[in-house]
């Protein structure tokens, strides 16, 4: 098994990048255009996770990368909930 060397290897991160990228094209949507709190809350969240999965990454141990790792997770649930308003204010299908 090789060893992991950069951040950008980690199929983690891929993921929460390809989430980050689907919420932003969602959030071009005209359905989202005038509810400009839900989309800086759905953005930064959904930038959030695969932020804190580099940053843990790049600081010095697994200690730090597991608490980030779990920094991470709290922004997934917080993208969950708003996905969930944004169905409810028919935003979202």
């Amino acid at each position: 098994m090789s060893k992991v060397e950069r951040f950008e290897d980690l199929k983690v991160w891929q993921l929460a990048r390809v989430l980050c990228k689907e919420i932003h094209e969602l959030t071009m949507k005209e359905a989202f255009s005038k509810d400009f709190k839900l989309i800086g809350q759905i953005k930064s969240s959904s930038g959030s996770i695969m932020d804190n999965i580099a940053e843990g990454f790049e600081r010095d141990g697994n200690k730090e990368f597991i608490q980030f790792l779990s920094i991470s997770k709290g922004s997934c649930g917080e993208t969950r909930s708003q996905l969930y308003r944004a169905i409810d204010n028919g935003c979202i299908s």
